[in-house]
């Protein structure tokens, strides 16, 4: 059930206690068999309001507290000998909400004002008009309503102290998974990382102290291995949620698409439409789609030109890359891990993502990204 349902059936319950608590009352009132004066007329109003106003006892405990006892006041005062039912549901509603001191103080006021009132009603007997206001307001029911709230309102802290220790426990969790993940991607990868950064350097080192013309894909390895130092150095520190160094956003697309013009891709960068202030998660899934795009055409497109297109609007950031590949339609490669992990980042942000072969040839990673729906 969702909250909002939860909601209309919480308020179409107060309605229909607070009806039946007023009726109540008024048929209790109607049996005394008195005659249609002012004052009786006044009285069942009072009976009537004291009852529907414990429609709005979870919304405004306190003032529904002094309404219903205001109105058991004045019932006595008018002569009416009915139990202050609707007080007691209030007192109730008050300690539940966590008001026990001021639900304390009411009641005392209270049992002090129902006999007054049953004097003023023109009972000249003492013992009688207490007697009459007990009858109307008895201790142990007013123990015994207040007891009620307070078990509950108790019951009901101790589900919130252990859903928050349940929440705790999964952050908790959730925290260790990083770090092992961590200290697995750093046992396997960083090793194996170092070896090929340092081996193609000094490959390039030797290659130019010999005078010798360095290859181009050893450049395009030297290089590769430094980025992927990074990533992997960065991609740690996230996992340990260390946040000294800023992940990768929009305003590192350009040195992505210059490396990889220098690993021999005819990239090109165009972007129109101010910089406006770009949220940080939108920043890193431009990043992630134009490296992701770029390294796909490096490996798989046989290509030599791309272009990279992004466009700045008010409320949304677009992206398009394109290359005049050798996928067509009828020949349309298969989605990768690296296609998927994309998608899976624009659906999280509640965007699209479109990535398949152009009709003239080639293939088109198109993405639009909402501003409005992210932090």
């Amino acid at each position: 059930m969702s909250a909002g349902e939860a909601g209309v059936r919480a308020r179409v319950g107060d309605w229909a206690i607070a009806v039946g608590v007023a009726a109540v009352l008024l048929v209790t009132g109607l049996s005394g068999q008195r005659s249609a004066t002012h004052l009786d007329l006044l009285g069942y109003a009072l009976l009537t309001a004291g009852g529907l106003a414990l429609a709005a006892r979870r919304r405004a405990p306190v003032p529904v507290l002094a309404v219903t006892g205001l109105c058991a006041v004045g019932c006595q005062a008018a002569g009416f000998d009915v139990p202050a039912v609707a007080y007691l549901f209030a007192v109730y509603a008050a300690v539940r909400a966590g008001h026990r001191t001021i639900t304390v103080a009411a009641s005392v006021a209270m049992l002090a004002m129902l006999p007054l009132a049953a004097l003023a009603s023109g009972l000249h007997d003492t013992g009688e008009a207490f007697a009459q206001a007990r009858g109307a307001l008895e201790l142990a029911w007013l123990i015994a309503a207040g007891a009620a709230g307070e078990a509950l309102r108790q019951a009901e802290r101790r589900a919130d102290e252990a859903e928050r220790t349940r929440e705790e426990t999964a952050r908790r969790r959730a925290d260790e998974e990083r770090l092992r993940i961590a200290r697995e991607l750093h046992d396997s990868l960083t090793h194996q990382i170092s070896v090929i950064k340092v081996q193609a350097e000094v490959a390039v080192h030797v290659a130019r102290r010999r005078g010798e013309r360095v290859p181009e894909a050893l450049l395009a390895i030297q290089e590769a291995g430094r980025e992927a130092s990074r990533e992997l150095r960065a991609t740690l520190e996230a996992l340990r949620d260390d946040d000294t160094v800023p992940p990768h956003g929009l305003g590192d697309v350009p040195e992505l698409v210059e490396r990889a013009s220098r690993a021999g891709l005819q990239a090109t960068l165009t972007i129109e439409g101010q910089r406006h202030d770009v949220p940080a998660a939108v920043g890193r899934t431009v990043y992630r789609i134009v490296q992701e795009s770029l390294t796909n055409i490096a490996r798989h497109a046989d290509v030599g030109t791309a272009s990279v297109r992004i466009d700045c609007r008010p409320d949304a950031l677009a992206i398009r890359i394109d290359d005049d590949g050798k996928a067509t339609p009828a020949i349309a490669p298969t989605p990768g891990v690296g296609l998927l992990g994309m998608r899976e980042r624009v659906t999280a942000l509640g965007g699209r993502l479109c990535a398949e072969p152009r009709a003239e040839g080639g293939f088109t990673v198109h993405a639009e990204l909402p501003l409005d729906r992210t932090s």
